[in-house]
């Protein structure tokens, strides 16, 4: 149910949300290795993902520079080297190279084609509030949105690599608030992820619509605390109308 009151801006998640429209990072890489038909079981692929990102996490592997088709070589080569590393692909460079390329490729092709449905989205709220977006990225948040040509309608970006802080500390998403410059009651969060997203713009007080799709799994979650559930972007501009 929709329980939207007095919306005066927005901010948006990146990762998950505008770029993959609900699904998580996890579930469309693991999809685009079985297109490439990468021997692997999702078992090895989800440590090589989690391995993966707390190696970008911990070293700047990725400069401020780097595009998104930059970010997701370097992850994707990084989750090749550690399953060769634990016996589970062979340790052949060139064979490495070849899958950690087609991945790429297949993954980035996967957001362009996201974001056909998406930006229309936030263009057309942009027209009508002050958007903002909050995001856990590694510095190069902004060279990603002016590559994808999403940075001219966004007023403030809150990067976790920038200000120091990470989802799901609430205080990021405080100074989200702070920058759209409204009372957080008079503020919407829109984000994918229930723990990272939903929960800490709620703790500082703004309403929260959950983009719920094809998470990671294990969660818990709450379909109450949400202001609004949606499963496509789509679906964000009848809430606000």
């Amino acid at each position: 149910m929709n329980t939207l009151k007095d919306i005066k801006g927005v901010i948006f998640d990146y990762g998950g949300t505008i770029d993959t429209n609900s699904r998580h990072w996890a579930e469309v890489l693991w999809e685009k290795y079985r297109e490439t038909d990468i021997p692997v079981s999702k078992e090895a692929f989800r440590e090589a993902y989690v391995h993966g990102e707390r190696s970008l996490a911990k070293f700047p592997h990725v400069k401020p520079e780097h595009n998104f088709r930059d970010v997701l070589s370097i992850k994707t080569r990084i989750q090749m080297e550690y399953l060769a590393e634990k016996g589970c692909l062979p340790a052949d460079e060139a064979l490495l190279q070849d899958y950690a390329e087609k991945v790429t490729d297949l993954c980035y092709g996967y957001v362009l084609n996201v974001l056909e449905r998406t930006r229309p989205i936030v263009e057309q709220l942009a027209g009508r509030l002050p958007l903002v977006l909050v995001s856990n990225f590694y510095g190069n948040i902004e060279t990603i949105l002016n590559d994808f040509g999403l940075s001219k309608y966004f007023g403030h970006i809150i990067e976790s690599a920038v200000v120091g802080v990470r989802k799901p500390d609430p205080a990021i998403y405080q100074l989200g608030v702070d920058a759209i410059g409204l009372p957080a009651g008079n503020v919407l969060v829109v984000g994918d992820s229930f723990s990272k997203d939903i929960v800490p713009a709620k703790a500082v007080g703004c309403q929260a619509v959950w983009l719920k799709g094809e998470g990671w799994g294990g969660e818990e979650t709450d379909d109450n605390l949400p202001d609004a559930i949606i499963t496509d972007m789509t679906q964000l501009p009848v809430l606000l109308a």
